[in-house]
């Protein structure tokens, strides 16, 4: 893993390493657990995952790598429990297809952590599985388009017997299954991103729907409990900050530029009885411009095992690069750092990803198109406020 001078704009942040994956440079989600680093691959260069050996960071190697099944991509992993989950989905999404395709969610064992063993697959039907949630425990929550519905649903699959998933509920906004009128305006577009879930409640992105609250005390019985919207569309990711009542909720950019509708990341109060927009994040400036995507899009999500705070939020910005905001004051949120690589070769604007901080504050980054993994780390007054701010 070799440094190369790629860096356009910085502060607080350096970069210290990168890795190509292979050649195959459409990194999607990336997850760190132990020493084991392991990617998920947009699809447009048809590699499915990849795994990396990262004991020295500095000079991580790639142990393992595995194409996705044709017509589908494997962008998403996720790892808890000795178990790596990875999605499998019709990919490109817009194409008509009349040959077969992989709709579902692979489950492999981890008793060697470089090299998985699959041992079970969850056929979804329909177009497949988009993002999984998996924490560990019976349950892994996942949005996916099974059969009869024409988009995005939430779906509960019960792992308790791991060579044998079954689905345990779901939950759908009305109007989404087939035969169903749409409950939502002409031109807007109501589906699951993913949840995240805390204190018995998952705080579900669902795009121009904004932010659903389920009642998941019970996962075989969801409820919903709360709806919160505003203008802007497209809600990916909302990141529950229990302790201080809170929600960082990001709208993903799905338009490229220039000039597409602005997609912003949010600080939400739901210590009321209904949740209410605080503030949004400062807003990156001087990007509108440019080519390809520019927008919000993931947030490091203080997964169990990796770097965790209540108080400093890592963003990926799709052309703007990585941004960190400190919530100290969470009507107030100021960003206090920022990385943009140079564009790769054969690209005109970086478009970043994904980001997982891990457990000694190290920031693995990917690109979407061709850049492949990059690794940040804290100079020194981030990493002191890193630390102050460490859960």
């Amino acid at each position: 893993m070799a440094t190369d001078p790629r860096t356009a704009s910085a502060a607080g942040l350096r970069l210290v390493a990168h890795h190509d994956l292979g050649g195959y440079g459409d990194g999607m989600q990336v997850i760190r657990s132990g020493d084991a680093l392991y990617v998920g691959h947009f699809g447009t260069s048809g590699m499915g995952t990849s795994i990396l050996d990262v004991t020295d960071p500095l000079r991580a190697s790639l142990v393992t790598q595995w194409p996705a099944p044709a017509r589908t991509h494997n962008h998403k992993v996720q790892i808890a429990d000795g178990l790596l989950l990875v999605n499998h989905e019709k990919f490109p999404y817009q194409t008509v297809m009349t040959e077969p395709f992989s709709a579902g969610m692979a489950v492999y064992r981890l008793d060697d952590p470089l090299r998985p063993e699959r041992i079970a697959f969850w056929p979804s039907g329909g177009r497949g599985v988009h993002r999984i949630v998996w924490t560990g425990g019976r349950y892994a929550h996942m949005s996916a388009i099974p059969e009869g519905f024409d988009d995005r649903i939430w779906v509960v699959v019960d792992l308790s017997d791991p060579a044998h998933p079954a689905e345990a509920a779901r939950w759908w906004w009305p109007g989404q299954r087939d035969g169903e009128d749409p409950t939502w305006p002409d031109g807007e577009r109501f589906a699951a991103h993913h949840a995240l879930v805390a204190d018995g409640r998952a705080y579900l992105g669902y795009d121009d729907a904004g932010m659903v609250v389920l009642d998941v005390s019970d996962f075989t019985a969801p409820r919903q409990i709360a709806n919160l919207r505003w203008d802007g569309g497209s809600t990916h990711t909302c990141l529950p900050l229990p302790g201080r009542g809170l929600v960082v909720a990001t709208d993903e950019q799905v338009r490229d530029g220039p000039g597409a509708s602005r997609r912003a990341i949010r600080v939400i109060d739901i210590a009321g009885q209904e949740p209410a927009v605080l503030a949004e994040c400062p807003h990156p400036e001087g990007f509108d411009h440019l080519p390809l995507r520019f927008g919000a899009h993931n947030l490091h999500e203080n997964q169990a095992g990796s770097y965790r705070s209540e108080r400093l939020v890592f963003a990926t910005y799709f052309s703007a690069g990585v941004r960190v905001y400190d919530l100290a004051d969470p009507s107030h949120p100021a960003e206090v750092a920022h990385w943009i690589p140079e564009p790769p070769p054969g690209q005109s604007v970086p478009q970043i990803n994904d980001l997982f901080v891990d457990s000694g504050g190290l920031i693995w980054v990917t690109d979407r198109i061709h850049g492949g993994l990059y690794l940040l780390e804290p100079e020194p007054a981030l990493a002191a406020l890193m630390d102050q701010a460490r859960d």
